[in-house]
């Protein structure tokens, strides 16, 4: 079998930023699919499960709200290695296209107080696993270490 895409990035090399990870063609529509890397794999801690599910339900809720890409996003959600998250938006789109969106979505979860959206039995087929305050300190963090002082390495995945 052929290796997937995101199997060939050099891992070691990767450092937090915000990546176009890939794009496909649906007909004459693209769609694509960033790669929201928010710590260094394989070289500090994964993110809990409890922090990455808070983070999910947050975000999706703020982005599928927003006047701008509200209609435009397809999905948001954890990698499996919980080194980060996808967001895949309807559109042709590169990496600074969204930094903006990125630091709003961030800021919202890292001041968010309250209940979370969805942590009910009823909304959530695991909504006991939260962490509210981690979510708010790893967003914090997203940003002040990555998303405020960008740049193009940060940007374009490593060769």
């Amino acid at each position: 079998m052929k290796k997937i895409a995101s199997f060939t990035i050099d891992h070691i090399k990767l450092e937090p930023g915000i990546y176009v990870s890939r794009k496909d063609y649906i007909g004459n529509e693209v769609i694509t699919t960033f790669d929201l890397r928010m710590t260094s794999p394989n070289d500090e801690p994964v993110m809990n499960t409890a922090e990455v599910h808070t983070i999910e339900h947050l975000a999706a809720t703020y982005l599928r709200n927003n006047a701008e890409y509200g209609d435009k996003i397809i999905y948001f959600g954890p990698m499996g290695c919980r080194t980060g998250f996808y967001l895949i938006l309807a559109g042709d789109y590169k990496s600074n296209d969204i930094v903006e969106l990125m630091i709003n979505t961030y800021e919202f979860i890292r001041d968010y107080k309250g209940e979370v959206p969805g942590a009910s039995a009823k909304d959530c087929g695991n909504y006991l696993d939260m962490n509210l305050g981690m979510a708010n300190f790893l967003a914090d963090r997203y940003l002040t270490q990555t998303l405020y002082n960008i740049d193009e390495r940060h940007l374009i995945y490593p060769e």
